[in-house]
């Protein structure tokens, strides 16, 4: 049977040291001793019969199943703080916090005339952005340390999420206005653009993965390209005029123009969420921008 008076003390402890890497820094952040650190790790470890740290010379660092009790504790630390969240947001959004998850790119397009939007709306708000990769970000939400996550469609969501649409956007190939690739004003094939340097997210990707399937439907072998991790980068290299790059259309400035091609994929900008650890907060500015 297991017990039920769990020293939470222990797990405290636990977490900082494994936040922190180090039981030095543990201890100055939680204005403790050491050995008292020390002391209520080896409790814990000898209570669980496993090791959760390797001690080096410069720290330590977790093993596999410290890290397997990080991601617990974690989820639990963070439910806690949706908790304390709860008890003090307010109907009228007078004060409280909103965490976003989002790639970069997402947020120079999308989000940013948003969060004015609503940053004006409610100006005690705490607003906290968070980018990154897609698989990071859910695993933020997943351990609830972002309210929601801002993506482009299609997203693998984890069990317990959902999604819903927040808007759609066109993806293009384009290239510097004042190019000499191309002639700007002909109507193109995907056979065409494939005689070009081509400028392409990086193999793998869910928008690059459709691109190769629409390629693959039409039979075009890609040659010369380059493969590029983020949507700026893209964007900086069309602008050098290195070739046409393959872009979401709403992030295309003066400096760009889309050439003219049918047929292109288009994407939804989904909001993804688990519904029980939704606060005041973040329920409302789903309520406001998703449709």
């Amino acid at each position: 049977m297991y017990k039920s008076n769990i020293n939470l003390n222990l797990y405290k402890n636990f977490y900082e040291v494994a936040k922190s890497g180090s039981i030095t820094k543990a201890a100055e952040n939680s204005y403790i001793s050491q050995s008292a650190i020390s002391k209520s790790i080896k409790k814990l470890e000898s209570e669980l019969n496993v090791q959760l740290f390797y001690r080096e010379t410069n720290g330590v660092r977790l093993t596999d199943k410290g890290k397997e009790l990080l991601y617990f504790v974690e989820k639990s630390y963070n439910n806690l703080l949706i908790a304390e969240r709860n008890m003090i947001e307010e109907e009228n959004l007078e004060r409280g916090k909103l965490s976003i998850g989002m790639p970069s790119n997402v947020g120079a397009f999308f989000l940013f005339d948003k969060i004015i939007d609503f940053h004006k709306k409610y100006p005690n708000i705490e607003i906290t952005i968070i980018t990154g990769g897609t698989a990071k970000l859910l695993g933020l939400l997943d351990t609830h340390q972002v309210d929601f996550v801002i993506d482009t469609s299609p997203i693998n969501v984890l069990g317990g999420m959902k999604k819903r649409k927040l808007d759609e956007v066109e993806y293009s190939f384009a290239v510097k206005k004042d190019t000499k690739i191309c002639d700007i004003n002909k109507n193109y094939t995907l056979k065409d653009i494939s005689g070009y340097p081509l400028i392409l997210p990086i193999p793998g990707t869910d928008n690059r993965k459709r691109l190769d399937e629409l390629f693959k439907k039409n039979k075009v072998e890609l040659k010369n390209v380059l493969n590029i991790h983020t949507s700026e980068i893209i964007l900086s290299f069309i602008k050098k005029d290195l070739g046409v790059g393959y872009i979401i259309k709403n992030l295309l400035d003066d400096e760009c123009v889309p050439l003219n091609i049918k047929g292109l994929p288009k994407s939804e900008i989904d909001i993804v969420y688990i519904e029980d650890f939704l606060t005041t907060v973040p329920k409302k500015f789903i309520e406001m921008y998703a449709l």
